[in-house]
């Protein structure tokens, strides 16, 4: 298939209808929202649903209907957004109903701005609703993985019954590159009248399915949060990374994902045009996290420093120290007022450090 130059937003938007989702529910915000101009005239040539609701809030509950009663659905937001989601994500994780969600990143807290973020972080892996709840989240670094990355999440979810995020950040959805979309990752939505509110009729079955997260019977309750943790363990199959100028020995690691990741490589280029050698860990899933990788590439090399660098105020910062287990120092290097690191700052960065290691 021919690549077609696309902007991130309507690549993530054109990926999710080529995965067989056909319902999409969204409010707008800056910068994502021309997911949503692209799929109001696209999802009718489909046969598909497009609704404005009239707030976040309401829209993470069209989808929690929508995911119950057996469809695929999705949508898309930006920080703010999905903080106002949050209460609905945490109801489908307890109610174990598949639904992506992508966060296009703006700056913050509060409505911050409108430009480049990765400052959402800790809210994506760790703090997304209330409760013991998780969500498989991906990293995508250019819009090609985005697409490719919407159109495996929906397999994904339905596979761990749990909602997956995509996490991008405002230059994934505003840039141009030219995109393609692999008929190998099309799929079909799998079955489930095991337990999905689709009706009895269509079923043929004289049994109800029952879908809910209120268990007031706290054994009940906990059993239920059980299997959850059980699930969330075997996420872990999902893990994804990629290694670049690792294979050589280096004093200096970095971990970085997203858009980030691609200035700090243009960095470890640089350098090493300069006889310089610097290791780079991309996570390309950021929950579960890549912590057998990134302690492997720090113990197999004589790496005496390991830097976070994120366009935030250093929120992957703890999993990138749980991951090093203590074997050398990490540090934080960042920006996130929308202004992006560039090359030089980085080298510039290493070259100091490595003047006192």
């Amino acid at each position: 298939m021919a690549k077609v130059l696309m902007k991130g937003n309507e690549a993530i938007a054109e990926a999710a209808i080529r995965a067989g989702c056909l319902n999409y529910f969204a409010y707008p915000i800056t910068p994502q929202s021309e997911v949503a101009e692209y799929l109001c005239w696209r999802m009718p040539e489909v046969n598909g649903v497009f609704l404005q609701g009239e707030s976040e809030v309401a829209v993470a509950y069209m989808i929690f209907g929508a995911a119950a009663a057996g469809a695929r659905v999705f949508t898309t937001s930006s920080s703010p957004g999905i903080s106002l989601m949050s209460e609905g994500i945490s109801y489908l994780a307890g109610a174990q109903c598949p639904a992506v969600f992508v966060n296009i990143m703006r700056g913050g807290p509060g409505l911050g701005g409108i430009l480049p973020s990765q400052a959402d972080y800790l809210q994506a892996t760790k703090g997304i609703g209330h409760g013991d709840c998780r969500m498989l989240v991906m990293a995508p670094a250019t819009v090609q993985e985005a697409a490719e990355m919407v159109m495996k999440a929906f397999p994904l979810a339905e596979k761990y019954r749990n909602p997956v995020m995509i996490l991008g950040d405002g230059l994934i959805g505003q840039m141009m590159e030219p995109v393609e979309f692999p008929d190998d990752l099309k799929s079909e939505p799998t079955n489930k009248d095991e337990w999905a509110t689709n009706g009895m009729d269509h079923r043929k079955s004289k049994t109800r399915n029952l879908v809910r997260s209120l268990f007031l019977d706290p054994v009940v309750l906990n059993n239920n949060n059980l299997v959850l943790k059980e699930k969330y363990e075997k996420m872990k199959d999902e893990i994804l990374f990629e290694s670049y100028n690792t294979e050589k020995d280096y004093r200096i690691l970095i971990v970085s994902y997203g858009t980030m990741s691609r200035v700090c490589r243009t960095a470890v280029d640089m350098l090493a045009d300069e006889g310089i050698h610097v290791g780079l860990i991309r996570p390309q899933t950021l929950f579960p996290f890549p912590e057998e990788a990134i302690c492997k590439a720090v113990t197999s090399s004589g790496c005496k420093l390991v830097l976070s660098i994120e366009m935030s105020m250093g929120q992957m910062l703890e999993d990138v120290q749980r991951s090093v287990l203590g074997a050398c120092p990490v540090e934080w290097y960042g920006k996130c007022g929308g202004e992006v690191p560039t090359p030089e700052e980085i080298i510039d960065l290493i070259k100091a450090r490595m003047a006192s290691l």
